[in-house]
């Protein structure tokens, strides 16, 4: 359940974010009965949050009195996504990867325990994966999530790591902290990391870490390709191709976005 605090600054924007995490965060269009099980506020305020929402395009009310996510917050993703610097920069790069290998491409960033995909290069083959940009997915049991986990520096990543609540996708799962904390070394040391059938029963990717010279921004590049089609010595083959990748997309973030970067 979202819960925020009123004293800590968040007040009546930190509760509409609630409501639109909890909307766009549901397998299907929730009733406002749904959203009372999922957001922390009580009925009157998650009513009035609602209503505003509805009412700025932010959100928009179905026939069947459910809610989904509202054209103009459509409109302001569009526009972020498309004008977004650093996929701008790392666009060329992730498609040279794709020329190379023909499955697909994600680049991934860290947000708080997830990551979030923010720009595909789907496969060239008949059976592709499902992922979207804009999804989430968890950190500890994707490759793109371990790679950027991997790039945070010590005392942030035990923050993380500490913060995560794991559950068993599939049998492959990491299970607990210590797991995945064994793993993040090996891919400090490898420059490499893999989804074993993690998330998703039978599919499998391999990716590499990517960064901002100062570390407050971390993220991810991985070819992800289903399991009967692409073995592991086939990933492992793709290694340097992903570690390159990264690396180029890093050197461009430096000369052309400049000292933030």
């Amino acid at each position: 359940m979202a819960r925020r605090d009123d004293a800590n600054g968040t007040g009546t924007l930190g509760k509409a974010m609630d409501v639109l995490d909890a909307v766009a965060a549901a397998p299907s269009p929730p009733r406002f009965t749904d959203l009372l099980g999922k957001v922390d506020q009580p009925r009157g305020t998650l009513h009035r949050q609602v209503s505003n929402l509805v009412e700025e395009g932010l959100l928009s009310v179905r026939g069947d009195h459910s809610y989904e996510l509202g054209v103009r917050l459509l409109r302001l993703a569009s526009k972020a996504w498309s004008d977004n610097q650093f996929r701008l920069v790392a666009e060329p790069h992730l498609r040279r990867l794709h020329d190379l290998t023909g499955e697909t491409v994600h680049l991934g960033v860290l947000s708080g325990a997830e990551v979030v995909y923010l720009d595909k290069v789907e496969s060239r083959q008949a059976v592709r994966m499902h992922s979207q940009i804009g999804n989430a997915s968890p950190t500890y049991c994707t490759g793109v999530g371990k790679a950027a986990l991997s790039a945070l520096p010590e005392a942030e990543l035990e923050r993380r790591i500490a913060a995560l609540a794991f559950r068993a996708y599939t049998p492959s799962t990491l299970p607990d902290a210590a797991a995945l904390r064994r793993e993040i070394d090996e891919i400090r040391r490898s420059g490499i990391a893999y989804d074993r059938e993690e998330h998703e029963p039978g599919i499998h990717c391999v990716a590499a870490p990517l960064h901002s010279r100062s570390r407050d921004f971390v993220a991810g590049v991985s070819v992800t390709a289903p399991a009967y089609r692409i073995p592991m010595a086939r990933l492992h083959e793709w290694e340097p191709l992903v570690r390159d990748c990264a690396r180029s997309i890093m050197e461009d973030m430096a000369s052309r976005l400049g000292p933030r970067s």
